[in-house]
């Protein structure tokens, strides 16, 4: 890897821990520990992407080599790097929980390229001193879901950490994957994910929760050095708006997750980016059947905090904690409240606009609060496939009569001999009502209908989907990991020859472990 442009500007300028033995311990007066990936006993490559490759210096020829698996497998140190492990906290389910950290991720190193900075992160590398109880590997299945889940929100225009590669160790992990007392030897795997960086609202948490003030100013001022060099002004004016860019960014990315029907299912303070982007892809799901109160997390079965409907709520309790963290070095709350505040108030009218784009509906309308609200609460009547509801919304026609605006959605409805009597009037009252809002748009079917695909996609990673993938590589078939990680290249494209992925979950898929509700260790 010849042009992989080393540069360490993390390591090199923020306090590192002076304790160089990886054991399980409380960390203070530092950012970071230094630590080495646990060497796999036999790796190999499963996947590797060639445009995430090529977008930080390496070469497609490269990706083949000897020295890409030991190095993206942490059986090598790439010379010139010294990996390491961030320390951070945060609020997991609403409460604090003190030092949390890179359980299980290692940091290879910073690189750049084409005036771009990565971070290069191996997820599933073995033990550091923030694992806790765990012993910081991961399992194939879970590893799986993580690779192709970060590609497939890419490509569906949500901001998230990149996928380089996925391997598998050689070596054998056990888990309770439903933590209820029955673990299981399964194969071990490594996931290299890139991002600017992995810094979390969790790492300002626990600078000020240990009152270490001195690197918190100097943490967030790197931060703004680095990852938002436009801002200048007095001191207190760059926390700001620094502050301001983080709650803009995730205003955008959490608008972008209920756009195309993603729950994160873990939206702890330590699982949000700085960035705006989406990381830590562990009981995430999409949508089927529309239910704002649905989780894919098992451990938020009872409370569901992460509900899909509260993800905007949560988002903004998140920056909460993160104003709290960086309050010290402001010292006062009216300009964090009123940013806090608007979060809020912003978020409402920019779904409200997203909302309306995905029914082909460009032009404001006094009606439109009662058009959203109503399609809301039929989606819910009986069980309705959110993607593809949109999706086949495109079609329906300004002259189309309302049965047979009808008709061409029926393919979303999971049991449509239970679209009858009040569920059937109720979605004819709403279609008699879209269709003459459509006659009020000035674009033409074709057009409208264009604009709708390129906002609602026909193609998702459902969860039956990764785990079809996951049992199939099991038994080293890897054809459906390299299956969908085309078909989810295009999402909003047509694919005739994978139409047989634009599908309902079907009823095996309802209660089979992986394919519904999912735990932590997923």
């Amino acid at each position: 890897m010849k042009n992989l442009k080393i540069n360490n500007r993390f390591t090199a300028e923020l306090p590192a821990d002076p304790e160089t033995t990886n054991e399980v311990r409380q960390v203070k007066n530092t950012v970071f520990s230094y630590v080495d990936p646990t060497k796999p006993s036999n790796p190999k490559l499963i996947h590797a992407s060639e445009e995430v490759a090529e977008l930080v210096g390496i070469s497609k020829e490269e990706i083949h080599s000897e020295t890409f698996l030991n190095v993206f497998s942490g059986k090598e140190i790439l010379s010139g790097t010294r990996p390491f492990a961030m320390s951070y906290a945060g609020h997991q389910f609403g409460n604090w929980a003190g030092q949390l950290g890179d359980g299980r991720a290692i940091n290879l190193t910073e690189v750049e390229n084409n005036s771009k900075f990565f971070m290069l992160q191996l997820k599933g590398a073995g033990k550091t001193p923030y694992s806790r109880t765990a012993d910081g590997l991961a399992v194939l299945r879970s590893s799986i879901r993580e690779y192709l889940c970060a590609e497939a929100m890419h490509y569906l225009g949500v901001p998230t950490t990149r996928s380089l590669s996925l391997m598998l160790s050689g070596d054998q992990v056990l888990r309770d994957v439903l933590y209820n007392g029955n673990p299981a030897y399964e194969k071990g795997a490594i996931v290299c994910r890139v991002a600017p960086s992995f810094i979390r609202f969790g790492s300002f948490e626990m600078l000020t929760a240990r009152n270490e003030l001195k690197n918190l100013k100097q943490f967030v001022e790197y931060n703004i050095k680095h990852y938002f060099p436009e801002i200048t002004g007095e001191p207190k004016e760059q926390y700001l708006t620094f502050f301001k860019k983080v709650a803009d960014s995730t205003h955008e990315m959490i608008l972008h997750w209920q756009r195309v029907g993603f729950v994160h299912g873990v939206m702890n303070t330590d699982n949000m980016s700085i960035h705006g982007i989406t990381i830590d892809y562990g009981p995430y799901g999409w949508l089927e059947n529309y239910d704002p109160n649905w989780t894919p997390n098992t451990t938020d079965s009872q409370y569901r905090r992460y509900r899909f409907g509260n993800q905007p709520q949560i988002a903004q309790w998140n920056l909460y904690q993160l104003a709290n963290a960086i309050y010290p070095l402001i010292n006062e709350t009216e300009q964090l409240e009123k940013i806090l505040e608007s979060f809020m108030d912003d978020f409402i009218i920019d779904y409200k606009v997203m909302f309306l784009s995905k029914l082909g509906l460009f032009a404001l309308s006094k009606t439109d609060n009662a058009l959203i609200d109503e399609l809301e609460a039929n989606l819910q009547l009986t069980e309705t496939d959110m993607t593809i509801f949109f999706r086949n919304l495109s079609t329906v026609e300004k002259e189309d009569l309302v049965e047979k605006a009808i008709e061409k959605i029926e393919f979303s409805f999971y049991k449509m001999e239970e679209v009858s009597g009040e569920i059937l009037e109720a979605w004819k009252k709403w279609f008699s009502q879209y269709l003459e809002r459509l006659k009020a748009e000035n674009l033409s079917d074709q057009e409208r209908s264009q604009r709708m695909n390129s906002i609602n996609p026909k193609y998702v990673l459902r969860n039956y989907m990764a785990q079809l993938a996951i049992d199939a590589a099991d038994k080293e078939d890897y054809s459906l990991v390299n299956e969908f990680y085309t078909l989810l290249q295009k999402p909003y494209d047509e694919q005739p020859d994978y139409q047989k992925w634009f599908a309902k979950r079907p009823d095996w898929a309802r209660s089979k472990v992986g394919c519904s509700m999912l735990s932590c260790s997923s």
